[in-house]
């Protein structure tokens, strides 16, 4: 019998293709996440699930089953920290993840926020847009200038360290990083703590996992820490960062800007964020490009079709 596989959300049209070829796929056609009673029934009625950022696989949503029928949750995407990883292994529920498809286009994201906050690039356009701009000026819009500066960086697992060669060998960057565990990188320095990061960097750049551990770990005090002059830039997950706390950071001018790609209540975004002319905000861009979405599904799938043959899974959490 064809094993039952639940796609949360519509994903690229090859990778749906490959899904159907080989599994009996159920797609949900809306752009909303999984609420918990959505997990509960989705655990009981298919062999495997394909979900993604927002689902809401908590451990209630999963102790809730009383007779799960699934096998695996398979992840798109590296972060998984809408999962409950202990409570599915707890219910006998693997869950897998997709690492490294993601690395390098968000990396880029970072890039692209470090250079569009640094040089003042949102600001540039809607003053354009708006028809305010009367031609070059020499002392227009100034901003940070990037070559030379030093980038910190919170979190140095695959991100991190390719977010680390970008500044280094693209702007002559000094690197200074911040890391859970002790770790050598070519060309960075490890600080002792995230608040030794925030005092030496002109930019911090948050590439930690989410979860538990890592909540509010950029803090009023971590703000305190920052040079008036610095940036903050956030790639990770939104609620590694205190938002309550950067606004207020960013209302006094303890730090000069900040760069986003992540909320803490995503998608909703504070509104003293958006009227900030020194603020930086996409819409969780980090890895919207057709190609490395293609990878993450194939990634995902490769793991659905590991488990499906009793192989070892290629990427367990």
């Amino acid at each position: 019998m064809t094993k039952t596989l639940l796609i949360s959300k519509r994903l690229p049209e090859s990778v749906l293709e490959a899904a159907r070829d080989r599994f009996d796929v159920t797609l949900r056609e809306t752009e909303d996440s999984m609420t918990e009673a959505e997990v509960t029934a989705a655990l009981e009625q298919y062999d495997m699930i394909l979900p993604t950022l927002g689902d809401q696989f908590t451990g209630a949503a999963i102790d809730a089953a009383e007779h799960p029928r699934c096998g695996l949750i398979a992840n798109f995407g590296v972060g998984y920290n809408h999962i409950d990883a202990a409570a599915a292994a707890a219910r006998g529920i693997a869950v897998t993840n997709t690492p490294g498809a993601v690395t390098d286009a968000t990396a880029d994201i970072a890039l692209t926020l470090i250079l569009m906050t640094a040089r003042r690039a949102g600001e540039g356009d809607r003053m354009v847009r708006a028809g305010e701009w009367v031609g070059w000026q020499p002392t227009q819009m100034l901003g940070m200038h990037i070559s030379g500066k030093t980038v910190g960086i919170i979190g140095m697992g695959r991100i991190g360290q390719a977010i680390a060669h970008r500044c280094r060998a693209g702007f002559g960057c000094q690197i200074v990083f911040a890391n859970r565990s002790e770790k050598t990188v070519a060309g960075a320095t490890q600080l002792a703590s995230p608040a030794a990061v925030a005092e030496a960097a002109d930019i911090v750049v948050v590439a930690t996992p989410g979860g538990a551990e890592t909540r509010h770990l950029i803090n009023a005090a971590f703000f305190d820490a920052m040079q008036s002059h610095a940036i903050l830039v956030n790639i990770s997950r939104g609620d590694v960062i205190d938002e309550a706390a950067m606004i207020s950071a960013l209302e006094d001018g303890l730090i000069a800007g900040a760069g986003l790609d992540v909320y803490e209540q995503e998608p909703v975004v504070p509104d003293a964020l958006i009227a900030m002319e020194n603020v930086t905000l996409l819409p969780h861009l980090g890895t919207a490009a057709l190609e490395v979405r293609q990878d993450m599904g194939n990634m995902a799938l490769a793991n659905v079709i590991a488990f499906t043959e009793g192989r070892d899974l290629p990427n367990p959490v």
